[in-house]
This record gives structure tokens, sequence and C-alpha cells, in this order.
């Protein structure tokens, strides 16, 4: 199993396009397929307040029914989820621009573009368990003793990490670093909290790395393990960023 896992997109479409094709896959058919049968992995948040959300939705859909590519939905990915059923959903805090791009389109594309993104957020897992457990992909992560277990306490984690209930000032949720107690056997590969650079830390690489801040995108290349990232086309937003004391970071890159 040879596989390309890419960090939180949110809607930055170029970007994403641009390191597929650093990571050699092209795009003759409307969508990166690698001429040696890589796959690519998501670790969710395909969308939210990237330019344009509604392209990388349509490329995974397209890789995932192609089974070219893994998915696993993230927060926004539920957030949106619900907006589709008609749920009663804060339009707020990235979800707005990827309403607005919807709502640009016309009837039929939007009922084209809602059944895309429902069909792939309902038949994709919580999280994957690949390469006879070797391998976990979850978007906020993954507790040891959840592996294996799927009930609402399980969903919480993966889709938003180990919260406690607490809120910073800004209003963002107090995450408790997960990822530093890890002591299970698999590779636990996720996103969700923006960081400078890949975080490796008992077998657990956070490659969420920030693209919609001005960050970079990454993907971590398995079973390698080793980096490869193009910078952001956005804005430089450094508080965006999360740093944790003694940080490590991945050493193998690959230019």
């Amino acid at each position: 199993m040879k596989l390309d896992i890419i960090g939180d997109i949110h809607g930055c479409y170029e970007d994403f396009k641009l390191l597929t094709e650093k990571l050699g896959y092209t795009w003759e058919q409307g969508y990166p397929q690698h001429p040696q049968g890589r796959k690519l992995a998501f670790v969710g948040d395909l969308t939210d307040r990237g330019p344009s959300s509604l392209s990388v939705i349509e490329t995974v859909y397209l890789l995932v029914k192609n089974d070219l590519a893994y998915y696993v939905p993230g927060n926004h990915c539920d957030k949106l989820y619900r907006f589709f059923l008609g749920r009663n959903v804060k339009i707020a805090h990235g979800l707005e621009t990827t309403v607005a791009e919807w709502e640009q389109l016309n009837k039929i594309e939007q009922q084209r573009i809602k059944g895309m993104f429902k069909d792939l957020y309902e038949n994709a897992p919580l999280y994957h368990i690949l390469d006879n457990q070797k391998l976990v992909i979850a978007h906020a992560g993954i507790r040891e003793d959840y592996i294996g277990q799927y009930h609402n306490k399980v969903k919480t984690f993966v889709l938003y990490g180990d919260i406690s209930g607490e809120v910073h000032a800004d209003g963002s949720p107090v995450r408790r670093d997960w990822a530093k107690y890890y002591k299970g056997n698999s590779i636990i590969v996720y996103g969700h909290t923006p960081v400078r650079e890949v975080r490796e830390i008992h077998r657990t690489y956070n490659i969420d790395t920030g693209v919609v801040f001005g960050g970079k995108l990454t993907a971590l290349q398995y079973p390698e393990l080793t980096v490869k990232s193009v910078p952001s086309s956005m804005p430089f937003i450094a508080e965006k960023f999360r740093t944790f004391d003694n940080q490590p970071v991945v050493a193998k890159q690959s230019q």
C-alpha cells in the first residue's frame, strides 16, 4: 500500500493541484492519477475559508468513486453535511464561504454538488484503519483505546479532538494534547490543528500545516513517512497556528 495523505485543504484547490503534481500525479482525466498506482488519502476538512471548496468536493468525490483515494470527514465536512440536510447550523467559521460559492450556482448545479457531497460523506467511515492496522487516518486523531470503536464519544474525538468543554478567550475550544500520551502500535495521521511544520510524536503525525492560513499544504507519503509540501497562496495569519512545548517535527523532508 502506497499512499500520499494530504492535510486539511479548506477550499485551497489550486494549492491542492500543485501538491499532487509535485507528488507525480497527472490530471489528464480531470482528477489526479499516479502513473505508479499510488493513491491519495484525505484527513477531512476539504471545504470552508478557501476560495474553491466546490472544486475540491468534486475532485475528491471522483477520486473516491474511482477507488483512487481514501477520505474521512472533518468537523467542517460534518457541518456542511448538516447544512445540506437543512439542519439549523450557524453559517460561520468558514462555512459562509462554501455556502456563498454554492448559492452562486444554478439549481441544477446546486443539486449536483449537494448530491456529490452527501454521497461522499455518507459512505465515509469515521476513520480509516488501513494496511493491517498499521495505519489509521482520522481527522483530529484518535486514542488507541478508541480504535475499532464507533460510538458518539469516538465521533466527537475524531472530528474535534480531545476537547475538554472549556473555551479560550477567542471562543475556540480547549484541546488536550492527546498525541503526547499516545502509546498505540498504529501510526496515526491526522490534521485539524494547524501547525507550522508537521508534528511527529509517538507514531502520530499532524499534517495540517495551515494552507488556508498562509502556511503550506502538506502530504505525508506512506509507508516512506516522508513529507512533501507546497507553499500557500493565501495570506499568512500567525495566530491561527498552534505551538507545542518541545514540538518535534518530521525530519525526512522530501523536496
